[in-house]
């Protein structure tokens, strides 16, 4: 099962991002649409979570590597298979999951 249509190729709604995802498509002319159809989920792996090409490697867990501050090299020196489009796709995948959520904070009123 694919998970390349996450929400639309609507960029209207992603703020700043939108203006980060024209620039790296400048520089990495591969469409959404096309990076995306790199994340799949296989209900035998990961209990159905996205992964990276039908590999044993979760979209969390890349975004988690990205996070602690590992760059695109990096990540794919630890996995020899990895390429630099694939992380780009974990990346696009979660921000189209995001770019539709809301949060609504919880707002305390405090009386002094």
């Amino acid at each position: 099962m694919r998970a390349d249509k996450v929400r639309g190729n609507d960029r209207s709604n992603f703020g700043p991002l939108a203006c980060y995802t024209s620039y790296r498509e400048d520089r990495y002319p591969m469409d959404e649409d096309k990076l995306l159809e790199r994340i799949t989920v296989n209900p035998a792996i990961f209990g159905g979570k996205p992964i990276v090409r039908g590999r044993r490697l979760a979209v969390e867990h890349v975004l988690a590597m990205l996070a602690a501050g590992d760059n695109i090299e990096t990540i794919c020196q630890g996995y020899p298979w990895l390429e630099p489009d694939d992380v780009r796709a974990c990346l696009v995948y979660a921000r189209r999951l995001v770019g539709h959520e809301r949060v609504v904070p919880f707002v305390i009123d405090t009386v002094t």
